[in-house]
């Protein structure tokens, strides 16, 4: 085949966009479609024993063999009695019982001796001999007495078909006189990774090679919804053998997942493959992220075709092949808690899809705080830091701050309200603070949202954190921070502590190639820089500089490039996309770049009055003055801890 041919060949393989489905009419008419080709029945079952049944799902109702007791048994340690024999006892006219006669002594759980239709308790019997018991109250009929069947009654139904399995339910199936259960096949759920980029974990890695791991997420994600993943080795990007792979996937299992060629790029196969081995019902939902997920069947099985980016793969799994698991397994559809909460800031949404974003969250004051990270859906740690889904409705463009939103939880809720929330600039040393207060406090965690110093002060004005971190110059004093505590919040009592100095400078790559010595080189030809957000205190202090040297933003290649963190500016140095960005030393020292210093500032929390004698602050400044957290930070490299931990300004009262 010459190479022209090759390419016609590609071309017509080339997937398009279906449809652009609203989601809730996709999921309507998916699930219908695999209703109607009943490719979402209830497995059958297997009989496997109860001790190996948790998380398992009955495939019928389990019924009592034996009641449970299977006798009338004792609930307590004392003498049994025949209720009679003891009526007319009183502290009067006590009743005298012959042990062995008519009183018996019993432990809790004994059988009941023939005869006898009460218990009496030994703290209430007074054993004039080893022969004679005094009763000096009557007894009632069946008191501490477990009678035969209190728990089950033989033949009794202890769980109803299609229920999830818990440690109780074990218990109760054996306490029923069950070994054995019949329960649902759980699915089998083959994973096909694809893509001639993807290489395996520990692999050498070279420009282009993605780290496959979206199989083990989405694994791990089909073990937790109670089905057996089998992960396929990774196949290339050739249409044969995608397409053999997924044929014998699905002889295979009763679920097939292929992640990645679910778009339209010329070498995204999997639509063309489904299609032509059985049907795509729906291609490209009108969701963000997860826009261009396959859904269709093949041999009335589900074959569901989700998008590389990690954050589509872990929504599309959520969406569509979660209730296809659910469904096989015959369980009860399951949806995560919610709660409600106050959006931090306003989020604009497209409108015409279903957008769900990633949000932390914390409590403070007698509200739930709601803070929009990132949207990007290659950005795995956005899920990895999450305490919750927003999902911004499609006939909506978005939320105002300050609007009361609905999050779907993925943390316990107890958790979140113990949660810090620091609103503010990024450092490092935030993550080391939150890692030793997890260690130091079990249950205790630090919730960082990093929007720039003078985003955390007005967070703190809209009493929306605990504290902020902020460094910010004031160009004609010199002073870090006081000086905007009172200009931005004015009447509210504050606290500054100081949490460390640090080497601010000019992060380049290994060599220097560019020789940037000074601020006056980063206007320099072809100089192209990376900068931070507005509002972040290393802005302020480029601008500051700028200012000093004359030279114009626009005349600085790169100005209006914004990055919200310290290790970001570090990585687009790193990556070859920008030749120099402002940072700390510690960033640059993390991706192993050279470092020319500017100046050591001071970087302080911001804590109101109101907090400051709560659990959220102490535990915070105990952990400060921790020796292993200060070496921690110390090893980072460009950092003081000289003053850590200290009061260096209260309102009305400088400390420092």
């Amino acid at each position: 085949m010459t190479a022209a041919d090759r390419l016609v060949k590609t071309l017509t393989k080339r997937n398009v966009y279906l449809d652009n489905t609203p989601l809730e009419e996709t999921v309507e008419k998916y699930f219908g479609r695999l209703r109607e080709l009943n490719a979402i029945l209830p497995l059958e079952g297997e009989i496997i024993p109860v001790d190996d049944a948790l998380g398992r799902v009955t495939a019928e109702p389990v019924f009592a063999r034996i009641s449970s007791p299977h006798y009338h048994a004792s609930a307590m340690d004392g003498i049994a009695v025949n209720a009679g024999d003891t009526f007319k006892a009183s502290e009067t006219t006590p009743v005298i019982l012959n042990v062995g006669v008519n009183a018996f002594i019993v432990d809790t759980g004994d059988p009941l001796p023939e005869g006898c239709n009460a218990v009496i308790m030994i703290e209430q019997v007074h054993f004039i001999s080893d022969k004679e018991a005094e009763i000096i109250s009557a007894a009632a009929p069946w008191q501490h007495i477990r009678p035969m069947g209190e728990d089950i009654v033989a033949t009794e139904m202890i769980v109803p078909a299609n229920h999830l399995l818990r440690p109780v339910d074990i218990g109760g199936i054996l306490a029923g006189g069950l070994t054995e259960i019949l329960v649902r096949k759980r699915p089998v759920v083959a994973i096909l990774p694809t893509g001639t980029e993807l290489v395996q974990p520990g692999s050498e890695l070279k420009s282009g090679d993605i780290i496959e791991y979206n199989s083990r997420v989405i694994g791990g994600l089909v073990k937790q919804w109670g089905a057996d993943p089998i992960r396929y080795d990774i196949t290339v990007d050739s249409y044969p053998l995608l397409k053999e792979k997924i044929y014998r996937a699905v002889q295979e299992s009763d679920v097939v997942v292929v992640n990645a060629g679910s778009s339209a790029g010329s070498e995204d196969f999997t639509s063309s493959i489904i299609r032509e081995l059985g049907e795509v019902v729906i291609h490209g939902v009108a969701i963000k992220p997860g826009k261009p997920v396959i859904l269709g069947v093949v041999q009335d099985k589900p074959v569901i075709g989700i998008p590389g980016y990690p954050v589509s793969a872990v929504l599309n799994s959520e969406l569509f092949v979660k209730p296809v698991i659910e469904s096989m397994a015959g369980a009860s559809p399951t949806k995560g808690a919610t709660m409600k909460a106050l959006l931090s800031r306003k989020l604009i949404s497209p409108q015409g899809v279903d957008e769900f974003v990633r949000v932390k969250l914390g409590r403070v004051g007698d509200k739930t705080i709601a803070t929009p990270i990132s949207r990007g859906a290659g950005v795995l740690t956005s899920m990895i830091r999450a305490d919750g889904i927003l999902k911004a409705p499609t006939l909506r463009e978005g939320f105002e701050a300050g609007e009361e939103i609905e999050v779907e939880l993925l943390r316990d809720k107890r958790e979140i309200y113990n949660t810090t929330v620091i609103i503010g600039s990024h450092d490092v040393s935030l993550d080391i603070l939150a890692n030793f207060l997890r260690q130091n406090f079990p249950g205790r965690s630090l919730s960082s949202a990093h929007v720039g110093s003078l985003g955390g002060l007005l967070a703190l004005r809209r009493r929306e954190a605990h504290l902020a971190g902020i460094h910010l110059l004031d160009e004609e004093t010199g002073e870090y921070n006081v000086s905007y505590l009172k200009k931005l919040l004015p009447g509210i009592p504050v606290v500054l502590v100081n949490l460390l100095y640090r080497q601010q400078g000019f992060i380049v790559p290994k060599g220097n190639p560019r020789s940037i010595r000074s601020f006056t080189d980063l206007a320099g030809p072809d100089v192209k820089f990376v900068n931070r957000q507005k509002g972040a205190g290393t802005r302020l202090l480029l601008d500051y500089h700028l200012r000093r040297e004359g030279i114009e933003p626009n005349h600085v290649e790169g100005y209006d490039r914004e990055e919200y963190t310290h290790m970001a500016v570090a990585a687009a140095v790193a990556g070859g996309s920008a030749d120099v960005g402002l940072g700390i030393l510690a960033a640059a020292n993390a991706l192993n770049l050279d470092f020319i210093p500017v100046t050591e500032e001071r970087y302080d929390l911001a804590i109101p009055e109101e907090y400051w004698d709560t659990s959220y602050i102490s535990t915070l400044l105990e952990v400060m003055n921790d020796s292993h957290f200060k070496r921690s930070v110390e090893s980072l490299g460009g950092y003081s801890l000289r003053s850590t931990g200290e009061v260096v300004y209260r309102t009305g009262t400088l400390e420092n």
